[in-house]
């Protein structure tokens, strides 16, 4: 018997992300010396007041199931981190929990998508936006946004693309992989744009939101245009602010209509998210973010090791991020030449696999939906980010322009 799939889960493919880290995992197995930038995981540990109330909860028998939009009390939590923080009023009804801010995506578009629906999306992305798009039917329509304009999504690029199946447009800053940030005139020239087509709703990843450069602080599409705010899903979670990738909490805030219709579709999949990690995600948001500075702080210095090491390189282009975890790199300076093996290299893929073979793993700007292009994470240790660009730039002066 030949099991048949559905068409929908055919369109989709596993996380490129996931795919980097076990090739490099399968090596450093084989007794490799890999240096591992694949992963966007901070590599601080969870603070210990987060840890001590998962502690106290579970002691306490707080280890049943939970209401399927989140425990009133991180509901409440958030409403009031989005105000302090974000400068945005939120009713409590509009605000739900899940299972990863992943989770609140794919419950928006399964909410909102039919057949053919079209969701925007500025390339580079992160490559779950296309595809939780496609395995809820809908379409996703690809803006390119090149190094030229900084890998962020201009008014002139983003109205040709708006058409009568639009149905969302995809903003993420600071941007995975670009670490782009847009500025308060970039955000308001983009508002002028979706005033005029009142049919398309906006998705603000805003994950990154306090890992910053610039010491600013986090800011939105909606603290200049607030009168989008009665179509736009803001997305946020503790995974990278607090270190609790593994805690499995995200959240949404947005329109009370999509909020209950999201809370439904995750009722009839996983319910409502882990009762411990909503009880340490509580503590995260009362506990302030005193700790976070020296963090940032952190990612600032990898950030400038690695940018100025690999802005030596002949055949590199460096973005420079200004949030986020990571390095976006263009190599299409590389193409066209020869490992010292003989092997041309043709395309980002070709020059990730070889830069994996020097003993540093990066994801190819292919996942991402711009080519040639690779992302490095800086979400690790700065001696281990130093020996990347060393690597990187020994193995690609090794590279010649005959075999």
């Amino acid at each position: 018997m030949t099991l048949r799939l559905s068409k929908r889960v055919q369109r989709v493919s596993l996380s490129a992300n996931a795919a980097a880290k076990s090739r490099a995992m399968a090596l450093r197995d084989a007794g490799r010396a890999i240096l591992d930038l694949t992963t966007g995981e901070p590599d601080f540990d969870t603070p210990d007041h987060i840890k001590q109330a998962a502690y106290a909860a579970i002691a306490a028998g707080a280890t049943k199931y939970t209401p399927t939009p989140g425990v009133k009390a991180l509901r409440t939590a958030i409403q009031r981190k989005l105000g302090q923080e974000n400068r945005l009023d939120y009713p409590l009804e509009s605000i739900v929990i899940a299972n990863g801010a992943k989770q609140i995506i794919f419950n928006a578009f399964a909410a909102t998508l039919d057949d053919g629906d079209e969701v925007l999306v500025p390339a580079p992305y992160w490559p779950s936006f296309p595809d939780s798009v496609r395995i809820n039917g809908g379409e996703p329509v690809f803006i390119e946004c090149g190094l030229e304009q900084g890998c962020k999504l201009t008014p002139q690029a983003l109205e040709p693309h708006i058409g009568e199946r639009t149905r969302w447009l995809i903003l993420n800053g600071p941007g995975n992989p670009s670490g782009a940030v847009y500025s308060e005139a970039e955000l308001r020239a983009l508002a002028e744009v979706l005033r005029r087509h009142r049919q398309v709703l906006v998705l603000l990843d805003e994950l990154y939101e306090h890992i910053r450069f610039d010491g600013s602080q986090a800011f939105s599409l909606l603290n200049v245009a607030p009168d989008l705010q009665p179509r736009c899903l803001l997305v946020g979670g503790v995974s990278k602010t607090y270190a609790m990738t593994g805690w499995r909490i995200g959240f949404g805030a947005g329109p009370q209509t999509l909020v209950e219709a999201m809370t439904v579709v995750q009722s009839q999949s996983t319910s409502g998210a882990s009762s411990v990690g909503q009880a340490a995600a509580l503590a995260a948001f009362e506990g302030g973010l005193d700790f976070l500075s020296a963090q940032v702080a952190a990612y600032r210095q990898r950030r400038d090791v690695l940018v100025e090491a690999l802005s030596r390189v002949d055949g590199l282009q460096v973005l420079e991020p200004q949030g986020g975890f990571f390095v976006f790199v263009r190599c299409a300076g590389l193409l066209g030449r020869y490992r010292p093996d003989g092997q041309r290299l043709d395309t980002d893929g070709d020059v990730v696999a070889y830069l994996l073979e020097e003993g540093v793993a990066g994801v190819a700007g292919s996942a991402y939906g711009l080519s040639p292009w690779f992302r490095l994470s800086i979400a690790t240790a700065t001696e281990t980010v130093r020996e990347a660009g060393h690597r990187i730039a020994h193995a690609c002066a090794q590279l010649r322009g005959e075999p």
